[in-house]
C-alpha cells in the first residue's frame, strides 16, 4: 500500500476511509479523498495504537490498519480467558471465535497459544473500488473467519492473477455463480462475496438468510463462486494504468491513444472482450464486430482470434465441463435483465426458473439479441448442457455503476442467488 497524506486520490485511500468508518471514528464519505476529515480519524486510530498522530499513512500505520482490513486478530490467550470474555473485548458473538478456531477447545484454552478473533463487522468491501487486491484480502479473511470454506482457483489471468473459486455446501445439486466477465462491471464481484461471506456467517450460526435455511440449502446443493473472471481489467479500470504492465503502449494503442480506461474499458488485459470469447455463435460475433468497425483488441466487443483464445475464458470452459453444474448464473451490469436464452436451445424448466427469478428480483426476463447474443459464457453454457443459464444485468445507469447502488443491487440479487441453489 502507497504512503497515504492530506490531498491524496486513489482507492486505497477509500479502503483506509472504509475501514475507519467501520471503526466509528470517521463520519465522512467514502470518496477516495484524503481530506481534512480523513486526516483527523487517522490522527485518532493512530493515538489508539500508539503511533505518532502525524496524519501520514505510512508503512507503521498501515501495519496497524491490516488486521481490520483483513477481518480478524491475532489473539495471544492469555491466563482466565475464555471466548466469552474474548467476545466481549472485541464486541463479537463467541459462538463465531469457536467457528474460526475449530481445533480448540473453549473449554480448556491454554495460555500463549494464539487464535484468530473475527471482528464484529463484515469483511466484504462494499463501498470501495473492488479491485483484485480487495478480492484477495477478502478470500483470505473469508477462509480464516469459516474455515469450511472451500477456497480453489480455475487458473489463472493473462497477468498471473488466481481466479479464485469459492465452494460451500455439499449437496448433489451443484450451481455456478461467476462475476466480472467485463472490467467496468466490477460491482459485480462485490454481490457474489458478500452474499457468500453472509451465507456463510447464518451457515455458522444456524440463523436464516432471506427467508431461507441455509443449513437446509448446504445439504442440497453445492455452490461454486468465481467472484472475478476478469482480474486484470478490472485493475485496469479501477487503478489504471501502470507503468510495469506488460502491455502497457498496446493497450494505450488498442484504447485509441488515451491512457484513461476508467469509463469504456470491458475487455481483458489483451484487448479482448471475454464474454465474447466462448464458442457459441463466435462466428456471428465475429461477423457483427466487423459491421461495428471493430478490427482488433480493444475497449469491448473484440471476440479474439478464435474461441477460448484467452486463459480466463479457458478456465471457466474446463473448470465447467469438469463439474457437474446444474444451473449457472453470470453477473453482469446494467439493465436490471435476466437473459435466459440462446437459439432456442433453453429447456422448459430454465424458462420457469427464470420467471421465478424475475419474480423475486423485479428484473425483467428477456432474451438477448443482436451483438449481445453471441458467443457469452451463459450462451457456451446452455449450448453444451442445455441445463438453465443465465446472465443477470443488475443495477441501473452507465457503467461503471456507483458503489451507492451496491445495497439495493444485492438485495434484489440476495433471493435470486438463494432461490436459484434450491431448485432441486
Amino acid at each position: 500500500m502507497r504512503t497515504l497524506r492530506l490531498g491524496s486520490e486513489c482507492n486505497d485511500v477509500a479502503q483506509l476511509q472504509s475501514i475507519l468508518h467501520k471503526l466509528g471514528i470517521y463520519p465522512g464519505n467514502v470518496d477516495g479523498i484524503f481530506g481534512t476529515q480523513t486526516q483527523s480519524a487517522v490522527k485518532e486510530f493512530q493515538k489508539m495504537h500508539g503511533l505518532s498522530p502525524d496524519g501520514v499513512v505510512g508503512s507503521q500505520t498501515w501495519k496497524a490498519v491490516e488486521p481490520y482490513l483483513r477481518g480478524y486478530d491475532a489473539y495471544t490467550i492469555k491466563p482466565g480467558d475464555t471466548f466469552y470474555l474474548i467476545g466481549q473485548k472485541y464486541a463479537v458473538d463467541p459462538a463465531l471465535i469457536a467457528v474460526a478456531n475449530p481445533d480448540i477447545d473453549p473449554q480448556n484454552l491454554a495460555a500463549g497459544a494464539k487464535i484468530a478473533v473475527p471482528f464484529s463487522y463484515g469483511i466484504v468491501m462494499e463501498n470501495t473500488g473492488y479491485t483484485y487486491e480487495v478480492l484477495e484480502r477478502n478470500v483470505q479473511g473469508l477462509k480464516v473467519r469459516y474455515p469450511f470454506l472451500h477456497v480453489g482457483a480455475v487458473g489463472s489471468s493473462v497477468l498471473g492473477k488466481t481466479l479464485f473459486a469459492l465452494r460451500f455446501g455439499r449437496g448433489p445439486h451443484h450451481v455456478l455463480y461467476n462475476a466480472a466477465h467485463h472490467a467496468l462491471e466490477w460491482i459485480t464481484s462485490p454481490v457474489l462475496m458478500k452474499f457468500t461471506e453472509d451465507f456463510l456467517r447464518a451457515y455458522a450460526l444456524g440463523v436464516q438468510i432471506g427467508g431461507y435455511n441455509p443449513r437446509e440449502i448446504w445439504d442440497s446443493a453445492t455452490i461454486w463462486i468465481i467472484p472475478m473472471v476478469n482480474p486484470d481489467g478490472v485493475d485496469l479500470v479501477i487503478n489504471g494504468l501502470q507503468p510495469d504492465n506488460p502491455y502497457y503502449s498496446q493497450l494505450i494503442r488498442w484504447n485509441g491513444g488515451s491512457s484513461d480506461f476508467s469509463s469504456n474499458w470491458e475487455a481483458n488485459i489483451r484487448g479482448v472482450d471475454l464474454n465474447h470469447n466462448y464458442d457459441a455463435a463466435w462466428e456471428e460475433s465475429k461477423q457483427a464486430e466487423a459491421a461495428l468497425g471493430i478490427t482488433g483488441p480493444g475497449p469491448t466487443r473484440y471476440s479474439g482470434p478464435y474461441p477460448a483464445s484467452e486463459p480466463e475464458t479457458r478456465a471457466m470452459v474446463n473448470f465447467t465441463r469438469d463439474h457437474d453444474i446444474g444451473l449457472a448464473m453470470a453477473y453482469h451490469a446494467q439493465g436490471r435483465v435476466i437473459y435466459w436464452n440462446f437459439q432456442d436451445m433453453a429447456s422448459p424448466e430454465a424458462e420457469t426458473i427464470g420467471r421465478q427469478l424475475s419474480l423475486i428480483s423485479g428484473y425483467s426476463l428477456e432474451e438477448a439479441t443482436g451483438v449481445s447474443s453471441y458467443a457469452g459464457y451463459k450462451d457456451w453454457f446452455i449450448k453444451n448442457f442445455r441445463r438453465p443459464g443465465y446472465t443477470i444485468e443488475v443495477g441501473s445507469g452507465k457503467n461503471p455503476l456507483p458503489v451507492s447502488q451496491f445495497p439495493e443491487i444485492y438485495m434484489e440479487n440476495l433471493g435470486m442467488l438463494l432461490y436459484a441453489a434450491s431448485t432441486k
